[in-house]
Formats: structure tokens, sequence, C-alpha cells
């Protein structure tokens, strides 16, 4: 659980604090390292939850950008937790590109927003493999440990 400084969206809970739980004498930093990408992906699929009980939108594909989309094996999992497809694009460090797109757009380099897409390129799209039943009972676990983390620095 990465709440070093509290949980923010969804939990919203400044006196959570980080936790690892679970371990065993066999526990080595393999273990340690999956957890914190698991960790990733469950906020993920917990901000996705949030998303379509406020709008009553579901997500059809969770599209990713940045550094950490170059691990398959997190993507793969964020794809199966979710039960959503998970699109990468060919080009993962966009924040830069966005700028340039939003560039371009303000001197009339590009006409309008819909001209961009056709400029995205996925790389690889992961689809969930994981049953529903297995994907509920991890998530489960992981709503556990949200709670068990709440208000511990209000202990």
């Amino acid at each position: 659980m990465p709440a070093f400084a509290g949980l923010g969206a969804p939990h919203w809970n400044q006196d959570a604090r980080g936790l690892i739980i679970g371990l065993t004498r066999g526990t080595n930093k393999a273990h340690i390292a999956r957890a914190a990408l698991e960790s990733i992906a469950f906020q993920v699929a917990d901000l996705s939850d949030a998303l379509r009980a406020d709008s009553g939108i579901s997500l059809e594909e969770l599209r990713v950008d940045g550094g950490a989309t170059k691990n398959g094996w997190l993507l793969q999992f964020q794809a199966d937790v979710s039960q959503i497809p998970v699109a990468r694009p060919r080009v993962t460090e966009t924040t830069a590109l966005g700028a340039a797109y939003l560039a371009g757009l303000a001197v009339g380099f590009w006409t309008d927003k819909n001209e961009l897409f056709a400029h995205r390129q996925i790389d690889r799209v992961f689809s969930p493999q994981m049953l529903p039943i297995e994907a509920k009972d991890l998530r489960a676990r992981w709503s556990e440990a949200v709670k068990r983390a709440m208000n511990w620095n209000s202990l």
C-alpha cells in the first residue's frame, strides 16, 4: 500500500499510511517489486471504478502512457484486475508530444483535435486473461489492505 503521504482519489484519506502486508521468511526484493507494480494497477482500477460510479460511463479501453507502460507485465496485470483492454501507444512518453500537439493547434498547424487522433499508433493491446472471479478476489484483498491503511496516522 503506497500511502506514504496518505491516499488520494478515490479514497481521500490523508491519515492513511503505507503498508507491506503478508511478509514471510521467503519474501524477497522481487516480491516487493511485484507488490509495488500491483499497487499501481489496483489504484488505477479503483479510479476507474470511481469514474464509472460518478459518471455512469464504463471504460471500453484504458489508454496508457508514461515510462511505467514499458512494463508489459504491469499492463497485463492492469488489464486483468480492471477486466478491460489496456492499449499502449508506440510513443509512450507523451507529455512532450502533447505539448507539441497543443502548440500546433494554437498556431494552426493542425486544424482540430480530430486530426491528431490519426497520429496515435498503438504498439500493443493487453486483453484481460484472468477470469472475472479471480480479479474480483484480488480486488477484495486490495480493498482489505486499503481499509487497514486508513487512518493509520490518527491511531
